[in-house]
């Protein structure tokens, strides 16, 4: 019996989850964004906002993915770069993602979608142009694979808001970390 491909895996985990409207959604979002707008200075600010935010959320939202997903350990950064785009973008977005362009080394690649849900109403200001409106899809990426033993820098290179052609979110592989057990616990 041969197993799913990773599309049919993401599919059959988006199938299973509990849906939140799209538009209700994006709607929260803008508006979360705004107040982020409204309460920081630079749009530099709102980026690490919406970062350290994300990656918090994606600490807890591993542990949901892991479950539900049945996914199990990835023996390579290239199998985790295509769960997160066929598996983690489907489950968690309702999109299908691409793995994108990667470095010549192998510790760094793209995650190219060109639907973005949270981002479905949304339009930039001049005074915003600064701003990745959906940085929190880097952090929920960087914390979920920190949990996971993998130490991440996660940043947009593209976005449709900003008139590219398709959203792109560069990933870089800085470390696989090893756990250690507690001191005194040998």
């Amino acid at each position: 019996m041969s197993r799913p491909s990773l599309q049919a895996l993401g599919d059959a985990s988006f199938a299973r989850s509990e849906h939140v409207s799209a538009e209700l959604l994006a709607l929260t979002y803008g508006s979360f964004v705004r107040q982020l707008v409204q309460d920081y200075e630079s749009p530099s600010d709102v980026n690490a906002q919406l970062e350290s935010i994300g990656y918090n959320m994606g600490v807890r939202l591993v542990d949901d993915f892991l479950a539900k997903s049945n996914i199990s350990h990835c023996s390579s950064l290239a199998k985790t770069a295509e769960v997160i785009a066929k598996v983690a973008f489907k489950m968690f977005l309702g999109v299908s993602a691409t793995v994108g362009v990667w470095s010549q080394d192998k510790k760094t690649f793209g995650i190219v979608f060109d639907d973005n849900p949270l981002a479905e109403f949304a339009e930039l200001p001049e005074e915003c142009a600064g701003l990745w409106y959906s940085n929190v899809l880097c952090g929920v990426i960087r914390g979920a694979l920190e949990m996971v033993n993998m130490k991440v820098e996660c940043r947009f290179e593209r976005c449709r808001l900003r008139g590219d052609e398709c959203n792109e979110i560069r990933v870089s592989l800085h470390e696989i970390l090893v756990e250690q057990p507690p001191k005194g616990e040998d």
